[in-house]
């Protein structure tokens, strides 16, 4: 009898390791999958799309500014003043920031008084209460990014609009915002004392390989007569960091292959248009928000620099469909420099 009663005991026991392992063997494999299925859905995601209408009369005005909040300091004020005249004279849709948006180290979190006090309370003229379309620069990833991707900030100031990488159509004119720091080789090597906030992007190559194939994607897939790319890191530039060569080698041949008109850009702490020889595509630098380097400025070839100014100053586009014009302005609100081109309105194919 007892011996009866060992066996049958061994017989559950047996049994109930048996099934213990069949659903164990079942959760992994639903781990398993799910990891997969991420992997998969993260490898072939496409940018997040926005829209945002052009005027009725077939127009749209914005004004790019970059390297910026620094609480009012470095004449950022005066430029903001000046941003907020010629934003009413040309009636602006919205403004463009090219990164760097929180000195020296981003913010620390989403209730830093940092944001109000270098946004907020800065950018006051009724004309510049648009949406602020905007990417993350070097000094952003040193703070907390999650602060700035927040909807709490929105909720905040609701002109504030971040995102990593996006894309905004606006009917004729469609821009591909890129998240450029991660390109940057250097600030994972040699990040000197900075400390850096890479949440969201490890595996570093996968991240960066999965968004160039979403930018390619995305421009192939636009329709629009003008593309405009903008990222915070330069392409072609004659300022204190010159080109970013991780940009140059991976970005630009996705960008020239895809006929985009123009890349904005800041990092340099200047006004720049360079239109290289060998490639269609127009590199403007609008990084004068706050900070500037006077006299930082390499050799460029003079047929290919067609404007640069070391001082502080932001930079407007008008554009319709037949026709994009451009203007930089100094903390003055003089114009500097105006630039536009043309297209025809049907193909002739």
């Amino acid at each position: 009898k007892v011996f009866s009663q060992i066996k049958s005991f061994k017989i559950f026991l047996s049994a109930n390791i048996y099934f213990f392992l069949i659903e164990l063997i079942m959760l992994l494999l639903a781990v398993f999958l799910v990891i997969i299925t991420q992997c998969l859905v993260y490898s072939s995601a496409e940018l997040q799309l926005f829209e945002h209408a052009p005027k009725s009369d077939g127009s749209l005005s914005f004004l790019v500014i970059g390297d910026w909040g620094r609480r009012g300091a470095y004449n950022q004020s005066q430029v903001a003043v000046q941003m907020g005249i010629i934003g009413e004279k040309l009636d602006i849709d919205f403004v463009i920031s090219t990164g760097d948006n929180f000195y020296d180290n981003g913010l620390n979190g989403i209730d830093d008084t940092y944001f109000e006090h270098s946004f907020t309370k800065i950018y006051t003229a009724p004309s510049l209460q648009k949406k602020w379309y905007n990417v993350l620069g070097n000094h952003d990833y040193r703070g907390d990014v999650e602060a700035q991707l927040s909807p709490v900030l929105t909720d905040l100031d609701n002109r504030w609009f971040c995102s990593r990488s996006y894309v905004v159509n606006a009917e004729f004119v469609e821009f591909f915002f890129v998240d450029t720091t991660p390109f940057v080789e250097k600030y994972y090597t040699e990040p000197l004392d900075h400390v850096y906030d890479w949440r969201g992007i490890w595996p570093r190559k996968q991240y960066i390989s999965n968004l160039l194939k979403d930018v390619d994607l995305a421009l192939k897939q636009s329709h629009a007569k003008w593309k405009i790319v903008v990222g915070h890191h330069t392409i072609r530039s004659a300022g204190h960091h010159g080109d970013t060569e991780e940009l140059v080698n991976q970005l630009l041949p996705i960008l020239e292959a895809n006929n985009i008109d123009l890349f904005i850009n800041g990092h340099d702490h200047c006004l720049q248009h360079i239109s290289t020889l060998n490639s269609s595509i127009q590199f403007l630098t609008s990084g004068g928000g706050s900070k500037a380097w006077g006299g930082d400025v390499k050799w460029w070839k003079e047929e290919e620099m067609k404007f640069y100014y070391d001082g502080q100053g932001f930079m407007s586009v008008h554009v319709i469909e037949s026709e994009l014009n451009i203007a930089f302005y100094d903390v003055f609100g003089n114009v500097l420099y105006k630039w536009n081109t043309t297209k025809q309105l049907h193909s002739t194919l």
